[in-house]
C-alpha cells in the first residue's frame, strides 16, 4: 500500500468534514473528474469545488466513516458510509469509491452507491426525526 495516495484521499475527506473545501481542492488536479455513478459527471476543479461547497456548510453537513481503504501509487479504493446531515435529518448510505491520482493529486473521484440505499437512508432519517431517537438506522452501529 502506498501511504502517500491513501493519505491524500484521507486528507480530502477530513477537509470536507471540517468544511475546508479549499483544502480539499488543493488535493485535486485542475482537470479532476468527479463521477457519482448514475448521476451527472462533474469536470474541472472549479465545478467540483462549487458542488462540494453545497454539501459542506453548517446547514448541510457531510461526513464519511471509512471502513476500508487501500491503494497503490495511482489508485485508492474505499468502502465507507457517507452521511449527509440536514437539520435534524442524518442520512446514511454505503459508498464504494475509486480514486485515481496523478502527480500526487486526485484526478478522478468515482463513487458507486445504491440510490435505493440512499432513499432508505432518507426514509430512516425522516422516521428518526418524526418518532425520535429511539429509531436507529440499519447502518448505525448498535
Amino acid at each position: 500500500m502506498n501511504t502517500d495516495s491513501v493519505t491524500t484521499v484521507r486528507k480530502m475527506f477530513r477537509a470536507l468534514t471540517d468544511f475546508d473545501v479549499d483544502g480539499a481542492a488543493e488535493l485535486m488536479t485542475d482537470d479532476i473528474v468527479w463521477q457519482n455513478v448514475s448521476l451527472p459527471t462533474l469536470r474541472g476543479k472549479k465545478v467540483v469545488t462549487r458542488a462540494l461547497r453545497l454539501v459542506t456548510k453548517p446547514s448541510l453537513r457531510f461526513e464519511a466513516d471509512m471502513h476500508n481503504i487501500v491503494g497503490d501509487h495511482v489508485t485508492v479504493l474505499t468502502e465507507r458510509t457517507d452521511t449527509i446531515i440536514v437539520g435534524p435529518l442524518r442520512i446514511e448510505f454505503w459508498v464504494c469509491g475509486t480514486f485515481e491520482l496523478r502527480d500526487g493529486k486526485i484526478a478522478v473521484w468515482r463513487d458507486y452507491f445504491s440510490l435505493r440505499d440512499f432513499l432508505w437512508g432518507v426514509l430512516t432519517a425522516v422516521g428518526q426525526a418524526v418518532v425520535g431517537s429511539g429509531t436507529r438506522s440499519r447502518l448505525a452501529p448498535a
